[in-house]
């Protein structure tokens, strides 16, 4: 017996010859169709055409006096307000003329533009009312479409002004570019109109930051003074309270003696005194001497590390030699010289300045090295008189 495999062919057996038939194609029960958002385009396209016509709208939006005529049902499907309005017996529901207040017309016709075509123009002109409006009808990408044009638009002129603006309508993400921007751009930010309209608390905020981005502290002051000498009468009480966000010990000793206190407006506030002591302290002791106004902001380069030296392995309990320095703020270990006898330990170390001295320890107890941080090296310096108990 032999066995063929192939497939199934229907034969014509009415004819005198056996002809195959074609084959009979499966039928579905139903199918699926979707012509993608080209069909919703077009639907909205028609609706556009409609509005433009005053073809089926059925209610008028009137506002600043031009009206606008619309379909309740598409206000109603884009924005929970017009929802509200419309569905809920209110007396705008069987009103032909709606008069909505506290918009712009021009914003009015920028949000149904989008509305009737998903599509806005927003310029620097408009960008205003078109956010208050879209926040007003509840449109949120529209809302954040203007959040974002702002936030594209930053300059010196403007980046205090849009950080208040973000601030009223809690646009976190506005708020801190515009924040960043005006820290990371200071020096130009405090030369416009706007800076010297700040609220005194939101100038200590950006005086207050290690983040501020200056060439030098002297500019801090400088920003301070401008602010206060625009208002003298008003401000120059608040001038302690901004000089305790000058790091002033770190201002060049020439300019702290002919500048600060040469000033006559701190010469009459006694308050401000102890900030003056503060500063002439320092410039006399240097680094011994350290307060929250004498760390360095980051953009001078400078910034304060944790130092890990030596230890010992977990397993074994091997000496190790290294040194590692930890950033808090950015996160970064750094390697730094290894110390010059691994085999050492129970030494003890302690910070000298900007410095590290190491001392003691079991093997040769009497040398005492430190660590240099400007040049990353460990060397020795006089050793002890006796040993480390």
């Amino acid at each position: 017996m032999v066995l063929i495999a192939g497939r199934r062919v229907n034969w014509d057996s009415s004819s005198a010859g056996a002809r195959e038939l074609p084959a009979v194609k499966r039928k579905v029960s139903s199918f699926d169709f979707y012509p993608g958002s080209s069909h919703s385009e077009s639907v909205l396209q028609v609706f556009n055409e409609f509005r433009d016509s005053r073809l089926f709208t059925d209610v008028v939006i009137s506002v600043e006096g031009r009206e606008f005529p619309c379909h309740r049902a598409v206000l109603s499907a884009c924005s929970s307000y017009f929802r509200a309005m419309f569905c809920n017996d209110h007396r705008e529901s069987r009103e032909m003329l709606v008069e909505i207040n506290g918009i712009r017309a021009e914003a009015m016709d920028t949000f149904l533009q989008y509305v009737y075509t998903g599509r806005a123009s927003i310029t620097t002109t408009n960008v205003q009312s078109v956010f208050e409006t879209s926040s007003l009808f509840q449109i949120l990408t529209l809302r954040d479409a203007c959040a974002k044009f702002l936030e594209e638009q930053l300059d010196p002129c403007n980046c205090l002004g849009f950080r208040r603006f973000a601030n009223t309508h809690c646009l976190n993400q506005l708020s801190n570019s515009c924040r960043t921007y005006a820290l990371q751009n200071f020096e130009e930010v405090i030369q416009h109109e706007e800076f010297l309209d700040l609220y005194k608390e939101e100038l200590e905020e950006y005086m207050a930051s290690d983040e501020l981005t200056i060439g030098k502290e002297e500019m801090v002051f400088e920003a301070a003074m401008l602010w206060v000498c625009h208002r003298e009468s008003e401000r120059k009480s608040m001038l302690k309270d901004l000089l305790q966000h000058v790091r002033l010990p770190l201002l060049h000793p020439n300019y702290f003696v002919q500048t600060v206190e040469g000033n006559q407006l701190i010469q009459v506030a006694p308050e401000c005194y102890h900030l003056l002591h503060e500063a002439r302290r320092y410039h006399v002791l240097g680094n011994e001497m350290m307060s929250p106004r004498t760390r360095p902001r980051r953009s001078t380069g400078f910034s304060e590390v944790i130092v890990v030296m030596g230890g010992c392995e977990r397993v074994g309990g091997f000496n190790l030699p290294y040194t590692e320095s930890y950033d808090p703020v950015t996160g970064e270990w750094r390697m730094l010289a290894k110390l010059p006898e691994f085999t050492k330990t129970e030494y003890a170390v302690c910070a000298l300045r900007n410095d590290i001295l190491v001392s003691g320890g079991r093997i040769n107890s009497r040398d005492v090295w430190m660590y240099n941080s400007q040049l990353n090296f460990l060397c020795p310096v006089a050793s002890s008189s006796q040993d480390w108990d």
